[in-house]
């Protein structure tokens, strides 16, 4: 056994027996004498481990963050056939995590240290991903920006108001009302293609997503400038020009 994973198992003992508390009796559940009994070890190695309980609960979040990321990733297809029944998925993927594991969610989007942000930085690029192949496929009727701030405060509203709730009167039709919101709110009922579209707006939504993986003929100050441009063009609505 290696030095690291001497460190790591009872680590993830640790993390695995905080999660284990967390989503049965809450955060108060997770005293560090009670995790260390659970975990089959001594307090004296969570504070050597993570510092004090808060250092805990964000490894418990980023143990959250890595088994979330893997759920995505399972269902992520690069190359789509409906840009648009994958975007509900995405939505539905989300949800149904912070529906069905409320605790760790709730701890999750409380965390702010660097390991959980990493992991949140990289929830978002899959995030992002989605939003990009609806600009470049015609899809998406606002600015990219605007559209995932949508799709995450719909989301996130979702499963606040499903909480918030009593259980007795939850109705999953609010959650399929509220995708179907966000839905109609992003995208289009029919891909437009940019050159039919009045304006310049449509085409730079559409070369800004088709770019973003870098062009390898332009330097890196060209391309900043190239996607400033096509910023301003794409949140063009139609104003007269004085």
């Amino acid at each position: 056994m290696t030095t690291r994973d001497a460190t790591e198992s009872p680590r993830r003992r640790i993390v695995e027996a905080a999660v284990g508390l967390l989503e049965k009796g809450g955060p108060d559940a997770v005293s560090t004498r009670a995790v260390a009994a659970a975990a089959g070890m001594q307090p004296p190695a969570i504070y050597r481990l993570f510092g004090d309980k808060e250092g805990l609960l964000e490894a418990v979040a980023e143990h959250g963050y890595a088994q979330f990321l893997e759920s995505k990733r399972a269902q992520l297809d690069p190359e789509p056939q409906d840009a648009v029944e994958d975007l509900r998925r995405g939505w539905d993927t989300v949800v149904e995590f912070g529906i069905s594991r409320p605790e760790l969610f709730a701890v999750m989007d409380r965390a702010t240290g660097r390991g959980a942000d990493m992991a949140h930085r990289a929830g978002l690029e899959i995030l992002h991903g989605r939003v990009r192949r609806l600009a470049a496929g015609g899809w998406l009727r606002v600015d990219e920006d605007l559209a995932a701030q949508i799709i995450q405060a719909t989301g996130r509203g979702a499963v606040t108001t499903w909480h918030s709730t009593p259980a007795d009167r939850r109705d999953p039709a609010l959650l399929t009302a509220l995708r179907e919101a966000m839905v109609t709110a992003i995208t289009r009922a029919e891909p437009v293609v940019p050159a039919a579209e009045t304006g310049p707006a449509a085409a730079a939504r559409a070369l800004r997503a088709a770019l973003h993986d870098g062009a390898d003929v332009l330097s890196d100050a060209e391309q900043h400038l190239l996607r400033e441009w096509l910023t301003r063009l794409a949140a063009d609505r139609g104003a007269p020009r004085v």
